[in-house]
């Protein structure tokens, strides 16, 4: 596996690493804001070894690394760039969704909570609106459950600990979902 480039984010705090091989199946990702949760990951667990890394996300070729201010980032950089170039490209843990199997059942993927449908309306327009967006900065979008009219959502990699996560894009997408699926909708973060 070759590193092709390594690229800033809008998050002053994360890299987008892109890769010559997937490191995760298409329309699959994995995300992990602690090393505790890499238990079944080796590649993501070698990472999390790196001094100064905060939370790693993988998707389909690229691997976005939030590091510490405090980090020293070309030596960050360079130590993520040995590991992935020695990482055989294969899969090694479940992904969180899997948006690409033949058996997807987007209802079977959706928080409890809600109405069903709804949460199926919404999560269908981030796919196609959204989700793409944010991937091109290195960052992804979960969502966490719909109470009455508030959709909880969770940011992934880049857009995790992103200063214009927390404001302008929830704004964008808050301003989307009303504009599209229902005026009364509210967006907040889980």
């Amino acid at each position: 596996m070759k590193v092709s480039s390594i690229q800033p984010t809008p998050n002053p705090n994360a890299f987008k690493f892109l890769t010559d091989a997937p490191l995760a199946k298409p329309g699959m990702t994995r995300a992990y804001a602690r090393p505790e949760q890499a238990q079944d990951d080796v590649l993501a667990q070698s990472l999390f070894a790196i001094p100064g890394i905060e939370t790693l996300f993988f998707c389909d070729n690229f691997c976005t690394v939030s590091m510490t201010a405090e980090a020293d980032w070309r030596a960050v950089a360079e130590q993520v760039t040995r590991l992935l170039e020695a990482h055989e490209p294969e899969v090694e843990a479940a992904p969180t969704v899997d948006r690409d199997a033949a058996d997807y059942d987007p209802l079977e993927q959706l928080p409890k909570g809600g109405d069903p449908e709804m949460l199926g309306r919404i999560n269908a327009l981030l796919d196609d609106r959204v989700r793409p967006a944010l991937a091109g900065d290195g960052g992804g979008l979960q969502v966490m459950g719909l109470e009455g009219k508030t959709l909880f959502i969770r940011y992934q990699g880049a857009c995790g600990s992103c200063p214009s996560s927390t404001s302008g894009t929830l704004m964008a997408i808050q301003n989307l979902l009303q504009s599209e699926i229902d005026e009364d909708l509210v967006v907040t973060m889980s």
